[in-house]
């Protein structure tokens, strides 16, 4: 049966193939299930070409990205936040002795531009799994997330009067084949939201090429700490579409640690062993919360938009069950400004991931179901279902800030302070999560159960 299928690739990167059938059938209405506000497919249309480059075309969607209230962009980050969280249970349940890093924003940004196109049951398990991310009563919102995180970037002097560079990246880049033809609503609303003109190629008869030209593009845009997104025989000639998001970030602390107080400490494992790593030392005021059985703090970096907030659990393997979005908020809104004494080991980890499974068992089982699948938003000359959600991300944390990178594949288918001081010892796995404090959102999400592990 496999090849009655034709591969088209999703990506952010999102990958995906599509079943072969004759002639095309209209677009089916709208069930009464479907959420009324998805977008509709209107023509199904070869779109207007540029050249972009000796090596590339461009088709680009007679629509500008649209400018939105910036105030919407907190209830997209609370549903990027609580969608986040809930497959960050997933991936802890996958390895429930490991570090993890994701990227909430990146794969939902990925699935969102996925989400767009879907119709039907298939948009309505999408909508409930991604909190509504990618329908059109969310696009809005989603714009304006993104439009608010692309703004953070910027050159900021610290106490001293030293200048220090900021930078996060975030782009989107679908790749399609150039002979396929796509609905001029969905092109329009890639182009809206994401500011996503779709990048030509031709899988058909160079899928080697399309690859490693996706992949430098991701190397680029992650200043190449992701360099080898798609691996050897993910594109082949049936491939026809991959979305790309990806996401950097480069950020000093705003309270830098001092390299000469960092020295070997114990840090506890989950299994009661004990190792010694690199331990870095800070006493300044920083935002503070304890709870029941945890303590957090929150360091700035440089600019004051952007922080990492570290959880310690008295114990993490009875404390991540119950951390979804609402324990999440009762965390962040607690934060208060502490004198704190702080050790906190250096660290570094990574993730390269196939989230299908996760995102069936969240439930939204039906984009990747061959026969039950509805993405004719996108195109109804071939029917498509997701064949994989592959997403990559790593961080690196030392004395002078924070290096991450993050990227997400959709493959689918043919078818007020107080005096005191606070002492906090990261000394046993923790939670970290670095997220835009204007809106809210989280960028970067993991845990750490060994720091000398990497």
């Amino acid at each position: 049966m496999r090849s009655s299928y034709r591969l088209l690739v999703l990506a952010v990167v999102a990958i995906m193939s599509a079943a072969c059938v004759g002639t095309s059938a209209p677009s089916p209405a709208p069930s009464p299930a479907q959420p009324t506000n998805q977008t509709q497919p209107t023509n199904q249309t070869q779109p207007a070409i540029q050249t972009q480059a000796p090596t590339s075309e461009i088709a680009m969607a007679n629509v500008a990205r649209q400018v939105v209230d910036p105030s919407l962009a907190i209830g997209a980050a609370d549903d990027v936040n609580a969608f986040g969280l809930d497959l960050y249970a997933k991936l802890v349940g996958l390895a429930p002795t490991s570090g993890v890093v994701m990227s909430p924003a990146s794969v939902s940004i990925a699935l969102a531009m996925a989400a767009a196109g879907a119709r039907g049951e298939t948009a309505t398990q999408m909508d409930a799994v991604l909190h509504g991310l990618g329908s059109d009563t969310s696009a809005d919102a989603m714009n304006a997330l993104e439009a608010a995180l692309s703004s953070r970037s910027g050159t900021f002097t610290d106490f001293n009067g030293t200048s220090h560079e900021l930078t996060l990246g975030i782009a989107n880049a679908p790749f399609a084949q150039q002979d396929e033809a796509w609905q001029q609503a969905y092109l329009d609303a890639i182009a809206s939201r994401f500011g996503a003109g779709v990048r030509l190629v031709d899988y058909k008869t160079d899928p080697e090429g399309a690859r490693q030209q996706i992949n430098a593009w991701v190397s680029d845009e992650t200043h190449g700490r992701i360099s080898q997104l798609l691996d050897q025989g993910t594109i082949d000639q049936l491939t026809r579409l991959v979305l790309v998001n990806a996401i950097y970030l480069k950020a000093p602390w705003l309270f830098p640690f001092d390299p000469s107080s960092t020295k070997p400490a114990d840090f506890n494992l989950l299994d009661g062993s004990t190792v010694q790593v690199p331990t870095m030392a800070l006493q300044t005021q920083l935002a503070y919360a304890h709870g029941q059985g945890w303590q957090a703090v929150e360091l700035p970096y440089i600019g004051s938009t952007l922080a990492m907030t570290v959880i310690v659990p008295d114990d993490l393997t009875t404390f991540e069950p119950q951390l979804d979005g609402d324990l999440f908020k009762e965390i962040v809104s607690g934060l208060a400004t502490h004198e704190v004494d702080l050790t906190l080991p250096r660290f570094s980890t990574e993730t390269k991931a196939n989230l299908s499974d996760s995102l069936k068992a969240l439930g939204m089982p039906l984009a990747f179901d061959p026969n039950a699948a509805d993405f004719s938003g996108m195109t109804t000359q071939d029917k498509l279902f997701i064949a994989f959600v592959i997403h990559q991300a790593n961080i690196n944390v030392d004395e002078k800030g924070t290096e991450a990178a993050a990227a997400t594949a959709v493959g689918m288918s043919a078818a007020a302070a107080p005096t005191e001081v606070v002492h906090l010892a990261v000394d046993r796995p923790f939670v970290f999560a670095l997220r835009d404090l204007q809106t809210g959102a989280i960028l970067f999400l993991g845990r750490i159960t060994d720091p000398g592990a990497n």
